[in-house]
């Protein structure tokens, strides 16, 4: 199945969500231990492997983090190939002074957003979609 690739539509139909949870960014040591099924996102730099995961997991393996976020997802069907909706959807949040993470899965675009702007972001990307 095909996702979306017109902006206007991606826009309207982009209906955020706040995922329950706090999540942090960490890079797991050569020889971790942690079950990957725990993990939400990973990516290989050049530095080691970035993981995503529940701020509780973290915890629980002593992994050091500096960034407690929370996890939006926006539920329409994006395509990889969409262009605009980042930019859109980044400028909102920047004008309301929020930063953002930003993750392209195949189906949705996630955003990782500090903790203390969850609600606000949120209701920033409601009014993105509501224009």
């Amino acid at each position: 199945m095909n996702g979306e690739t017109n902006l206007q539509q991606l826009l309207k139909n982009m209906t955020p969500i706040l995922n329950p949870g706090d999540y942090v960014y960490c890079t797991l040591p050569n020889k971790s231990t942690i079950n990957l099924a725990d993990v939400v996102c990973t990516f290989r730099e050049e530095e080691g492997l970035t993981v995503i995961l529940k701020k509780e997991i973290a915890d629980n393996h002593g992994l050091p983090y500096t960034y407690v976020a929370a996890w939006l997802t926006l539920t329409v069907h994006s395509s990889l190939a969409a262009t605009g909706l980042t930019a859109a959807f980044a400028g909102a949040l920047a004008d309301a002074g929020i930063s953002c993470n930003v993750v392209a899965a195949y189906y949705h675009d996630h955003i990782f957003v500090a903790k203390a702007d969850a609600e606000k972001a949120l209701n920033v990307l409601k009014k993105l979609s509501a224009q």
